[in-house]
């Protein structure tokens, strides 16, 4: 295997169905304090599933850059690298990717933390789903190092307490017309989602005008479920990121469903090439029974369709069906719209300091996680 990179302007960052690999993302990422770096990357004698009869792979790749005191940084490839190699190769490839960037990267620079998109090795394995094809997730931890360092040097890939990005998520096939979508949803899901068209339910595409009213929603969701809040100022630079010179923009779109001209769910609804992706997410808890939740999700949905994508992201999910999940309320909902179900590798580390990248370590597994802004 032969790995080369170049440094190259984020604003040309290649087009990518994965919004955290775009020059869209790179901007909102550097007006919000962290440092981005985009490489062209090609990689040799790796046969990916995607790519066949061909053995070289080229693409881009971004690394967000944050410091965590006046020297020491991490480096963090948010869904990436997306190139998926073979099983065996996929270690070897971090490893000759990783030690080709650490000359382009700060000196102090601790580790490099790749967030894989690339398909879960333990999903595609039987012996890893229960009597009712509910993926039970992947071996212990130290199973999971032994295989992805196979092949490699060093043995120096390490898999983290926590993930960044959701690592189980649910994608939709637009290639379907409405009808098909429709009907390969669950029957309670489609019934909810008419059921909020007839109680007069709307959906509709506001402008930045409306943000305090999306944070209002969204500060009371996160009150309610008790999650950690981004500022307003983080949803005004999604917003207002200007995209127009950038060779990978994106659509941003803020949907909100109303009812009597009160908001009682929004979203944003974020398209990328040839994929939206529904980013963040609020709800009033009135006027549970009028089912807005479902219109707000059905409208993004055709919005993504209308505007040519091919796919749609609901993005994030528990794994499966299990109760006791505390995203199991997210699975159930999401579910409902049909799609499959894709498992993710999860964030991995491939440290630069050993003994720093353990101090670091020991912080996370105490939940003080100095990736939380990345």
């Amino acid at each position: 295997m032969y790995c080369e990179v170049k440094p190259k302007e984020f604003r040309d960052i290649i087009q990518s169905n994965i919004i955290q690999q775009t020059a869209f993302w790179a901007r909102v990422k550097k007006q919000q304090g962290i440092h981005p770096f985009a490489f062209s990357f090609k990689a040799k004698e790796i046969l990916t599933q995607h790519k066949t009869n061909s053995k070289t792979v080229y693409d881009d790749i971004l690394i967000l850059l944050q410091y965590i005191d006046n020297e020491h940084c991490i480096a963090y490839a948010p869904y990436g690298p997306k190139g998926e190699p073979n099983e065996e190769k996929q270690g070897k490839l971090l490893e000759e990717l990783s030690e080709i960037l650490r000359p382009h990267l700060p000196s102090k620079c601790i580790l490099i933390r790749y967030d894989l998109p690339w398909e879960n090795l333990w999903s595609k394995e039987e012996d890893y789903f229960d009597e009712h094809n509910n993926w039970t997730g992947p071996p212990t931890v130290q199973s999971q190092e032994m295989r992805l360092n196979f092949n490699t040097k060093k043995w120096n890939l390490y898999k983290t307490p926590t993930d960044v990005l959701p690592s189980n998520t649910i994608f939709l096939n637009l290639n379907n017309n409405e009808e098909q979508l429709l009907g390969d949803m669950k029957a309670k899901t489609r019934y909810n989602i008419r059921l909020s068209q007839r109680r007069g339910v709307t959906v509709k595409t506001y402008s930045m005008n409306y943000l305090d009213d999306w944070y209002k929603l969204y500060s009371d969701t996160a009150a309610r479920n008790g999650i950690t809040l981004h500022s307003k100022k983080y949803f005004q630079t999604v917003f207002q990121t200007r995209t127009n010179d950038l060779a990978s923009p994106a659509d941003v779109r803020l949907l909100m469903a109303d009812y009597k001209n009160e908001h009682l769910a929004a979203m944003f609804l974020i398209l990328s090439k040839n994929r939206g992706t529904y980013l963040y997410g609020a709800s009033s808890d009135k006027h549970r029974n009028l089912m807005a939740t479902y219109a707000l999700q059905w409208e993004a949905i055709k919005q993504s369709k209308q505007a040519g994508c091919t796919e749609y992201d609901l993005f994030g999910s528990a794994p499966n069906a299990n109760t006791g999940h505390p995203m199991h309320g997210l699975y159930r909902f999401k579910s409902g719209f049909g799609g499959k179900m894709f498992h993710r590798m999860g964030c991995w580390d491939y440290p630069f300091d050993m003994k720093k990248y353990e101090l670091l370590r020991a912080q996370e597994v105490n939940n003080q996680k100095y990736h939380k802004n990345l």
